[in-house]
């Protein structure tokens, strides 16, 4: 339990064959998980980028349908299941196995109950967005493409609380196979729904669905069948609801931790619909947030493992990822549209997204840290103040008032990534491991209670 909260402090780690060592480690941990993050990802970059070969109005209309979902439904379910982190790392590290399996119910159970006011809400979607003063164009497109989008909430709601189960027991093959099995049904399922069936930009609504309940169903069988998950398998008992409580009292912070950090991006496709020709920026923005969250993504698992290995990894993979963005940054934008337009103005947005990758990787670990260490509230603290009372106020700043547009909205939000990662790193340099290693085994202690 505590090996898997800190790193090592003896001296081991100060030579060479330890560092690689430890490396070698972190590898092997993250490596798949950052797979299967990114086939998550994928699943809604490869429906925005068919959707908007189909003209710049789908492409933003499903760009702001999908920024909004995540808003307001994705961010959230996900930072409520990270609640089991704590919950099942502590029961499996207490060899409590009916618990651990009963507190996966529970939080299925429970994301599913959220699920229901979050579909009334996008139901209403369209006309809300009418009413805030968006292009009504637009609003109607993406109020239908996220009504659509209704039944991939329920799967991943199901699918998010399920790879915490994986995960905590260090199971990652059953999670790559899953989620790459997916990702290949998702790419000609969303074909021939945008293209062939007549669907057009609700197909790629409609393919995300899909695949998100494939990879539940993935998943479940796998858990139900697989004798590897043998000791962790319990039946589905009433006892589900005793643990309401206890999992919404962890829930709910790391909902706000996740939530603060995604919304802030999410909110620059929002602002891009206030300005001058609202589907140009929305198109680049969406494009820029979707290759920016992609190639981020995956860094807070390996910083749970060994914090200088995984931050060696995350400075050669940001590097290897930016210059190979920054070298292709003239024909990228034609993987999402034809429109000239469009593709000129990602070429321009290019160098950004390389600084942003470069942030997101770097306060991925840092986040992961804080998270291992128990410390969501002070991570919610530093991303408020980050990006709320940096990022998104230069951000408007510039976009509006000295009329940069996109380009403004997108260099405020890095001055919000930028001022949260040396905040991370601030807190990051002022941990005593030895006092939270003697507070891991106080949380293993009360697991065994």
């Amino acid at each position: 339990m505590e090996e898997s909260l800190i790193p090592k402090l003896d001296n081991r780690w100060l030579t060479w064959a330890a560092f690689v060592e430890e490396t070698k480690r972190v590898g092997y941990l993250a490596g798949p998980m950052v797979v299967v993050t990114l086939s998550q990802y994928l699943l809604q970059v490869i429906s925005t980028m068919m959707v908007g070969h189909l003209g710049v109005l789908p492409l933003a209309s499903s760009a702001i349908a999908i920024s909004l979902a995540t808003v307001t439904g994705f961010s959230l379910l996900l930072g409520m299941a990270c609640a089991l982190e704590t919950l099942c790392g502590q029961a499996y590290g207490a060899q409590q196995y009916r618990k651990f399996g009963i507190h996966t119910y529970t939080a299925i159970f429970c994301l599913i109950l959220v699920c229901i006011p979050l579909s009334v809400l996008w139901l209403n979607m369209g006309r809300l967005l009418v009413f805030i003063g968006q292009d009504p164009l637009i609003s109607h497109e993406a109020g239908n493409f996220i009504s659509w989008l209704i039944p991939a909430l329920f799967g991943y709601a199901t699918f998010q609380p399920l790879i915490r189960y994986f995960q905590t027991q260090s199971l990652i093959t059953p999670m790559l196979i899953c989620s790459c099995a997916s990702l290949i049904v998702h790419i000609p399922l969303c074909w021939f729904l945008v293209f062939k069936s007549g669907l057009e930009s609700i197909g790629g609504a409609l393919a995300i669905s899909i695949s998100n309940w494939l990879n539940a169903i993935f998943l479940s069988l796998y858990m139900w069948y697989s004798p590897t998950c043998t000791k962790t398998r319990v039946p589905i008992t009433t006892e589900l609801f005793q643990g309401f409580g206890e999992f919404f009292h962890f829930a709910i912070p790391s909902a706000v931790m996740v939530c603060l950090e995604w919304w802030s991006f999410e909110l620059l496709i929002m602002l891009s619909g206030f300005l001058p020709n609202p589907k140009l920026e929305t198109s680049v923005l969406s494009v820029c947030t979707r290759v920016s969250n992609e190639l981020g993504a995956g860094k807070p698992q390996a910083a749970h493992v060994a914090v200088y290995a995984a931050m060696a990894l995350a400075v050669l993979e940001t590097l290897i990822v930016t210059g190979t963005l920054f070298t292709s940054r003239h024909v990228f934008g034609y993987v999402y549209s034809n429109e000239k337009e469009v593709v000129d103005y990602v070429t321009t947005m290019a160098p950004l997204v390389c600084v942003s990758v470069i942030l997101d990787s770097l306060q991925g670990v840092l986040s992961g840290i804080a998270r291992g260490c128990g410390w969501q509230h002070i991570g919610a603290y530093v991303n408020l103040a980050a990006f709320y009372l940096v990022g998104i106020p230069v951000a408007a700043t510039l976009a509006f008032w000295l009329h940069l547009r996109g380009i403004g909205l997108w260099i405020g939000i890095q001055f919000g990534a930028f001022t949260q990662t040396i905040l991370l790193a601030i807190v990051t340099s002022c941990i005593n491991w030895e006092k939270q290693a003697s507070k891991a085994r106080e949380r293993l202690f009360q697991g065994l209670q």
